[in-house]
């Protein structure tokens, strides 16, 4: 029932009731008109219902169309009303028509384009989707709501560690900041989730004899991978899918084409591991070719593990290679600003966590300077046997 009268109701007007005599609904306020014409009649009105734990909407009856939306409270309900009011009156209101998605099909065409735009992370989504679509793939995306999300921390949390949830919430999140671009959805439900405090790993790095173990024990095919690792501290994405025309044997330099941070960038290459490459069997496009699927290797998860195994190297993950790269040429006295331009940091910051203070370097810093003094007692020593030869010492500053 909507209210047509031209005038404002003041207090409460009960309507229908339950079988035991409570009122259903109350009207708490209803104003129409407000000078349009005649066929853009308003008639705007707030409910509360006492069947839906008190729970006040807002109903709407607009060119001849009925609107009614669950607001929350009553200062909610008015608020609501009023940003409608506004809206109508600028011309700006728009019905808003539920377009019935699922998750599922909306999920494959996001990656379908994440692979097509050539997503830095998309095999990362691909792997959380395969999760969170067991959960949520049959429902509608408009349906979605904080409690269906939290109702999936929890089953996931006695599954998966802290790390992978979030990696899962994140893609969930950025799905939905797509649905919202392309009017799918009004909100994001991951909004307000409250992600897990992860905890840090710590960097592991190999020392001589643990680098040249490591070697040692991988496989023919690993091996290359694990040295170019090692000597150039390229991240495991950016060498798996270098290809032979990056390679430049001439001036010994590799051309990384497909970096986290979106700029390529030259590094160099050292006789191992320009020899090392020259070794390997030249196959396809790529240096490290999966004739199976006719494009680079994409998992060496287990020739890695049985890698450390063998060389006894426990807990290693293959990103402390390039940890290990970073931290020796910073401990062999390479500059900060040269080790940054080598990994690819778009900041000194990321790089200056290599730069691990060690009793030794201390000790050759306050080197340097002792040798800067000694140049500097030569020079007092050349200005006394000046003085004693009797020739006049001009002062740079002249004295008053």
């Amino acid at each position: 029932m909507v209210c047509r009268q031209k005038e404002s109701q003041k207090g409460a007007r009960y309507t229908d009731q339950d079988p035991n005599g409570c009122p259903k609904s109350v009207w708490l306020g209803n104003q129409t008109g407000w000078g349009l014409t005649a066929d853009r009649l308003i008639t705007p009105s707030f409910i509360e219902n006492y069947t839906c734990k008190k729970t006040l909407s807002l109903k709407l009856l607009f060119e001849g169309r009925r609107l009614r939306k669950a607001v929350g409270s009553k200062k909610d309900a008015e608020n609501a009303l009023a940003a409608v009011k506004a809206d109508i009156l600028r011309g700006e209101y728009r019905w808003k028509k539920e377009r019935k998605i699922h998750f599922e099909d909306f999920a494959e065409e996001y990656l379908d384009n994440a692979k097509a735009n050539r997503k830095r992370s998309w095999t990362r989504d691909e792997y959380s989707l395969k999760n969170l679509l067991p959960h949520f793939g049959d429902m509608l995306i408009s349906k979605i709501s904080f409690r269906h999300i939290e109702a999936y921390k929890k089953i996931r949390i006695d599954q998966v560690k802290p790390a992978t949830i979030n990696r899962e919430l994140a893609c969930l999140k950025h799905i939905f900041n797509i649905a919202i671009k392309l009017k799918v959805v009004d909100e994001n439900p991951v909004k307000g989730i409250k992600f897990y405090k992860e905890q840090q790993i710590e960097m592991k790095i190999l020392d001589d004899d643990e680098m040249k173990q490591l070697v040692e024990a991988a496989s023919d095919s690993l091996k290359p991978i694990i040295v170019i690792a090692l000597n150039t501290g390229m991240r495991k994405g950016e060498i798996l899918k270098l290809r032979w025309n990056d390679v430049d044997f001439i001036e010994n330099y590799i051309f990384v084409k497909e970096t986290k941070s979106g700029i390529p960038r030259k590094v160099p290459m050292n006789n191992f591991v320009r020899d090392t490459l020259k070794s390997v069997k030249r196959i396809g496009d790529f240096l490290f070719y999966n004739p199976n699927t006719k494009t680079h290797i994409r998992d060496i998860q287990t020739s890695f593990d049985t890698a450390c195994k063998r060389s006894g190297l426990k807990g290693l993950r293959f990103h402390d290679l390039r940890h290990t790269a970073a931290t020796q040429m910073v401990m062999a006295g390479i500059d900060l600003v040269t080790v940054k331009e080598i990994l690819g940091h778009s900041t000194i910051i990321t790089t200056m966590r290599y730069a691990h203070p060690t009793p030794e370097n201390k000790r050759k810093a306050v080197n340097v300077l002792a040798k800067k003094f000694d140049k500097n007692e030569k020079h007092i020593d050349a200005i006394h046997s000046y003085k004693k030869e009797g020739k006049p010492i001009i002062p740079i500053f002249p004295l008053n």
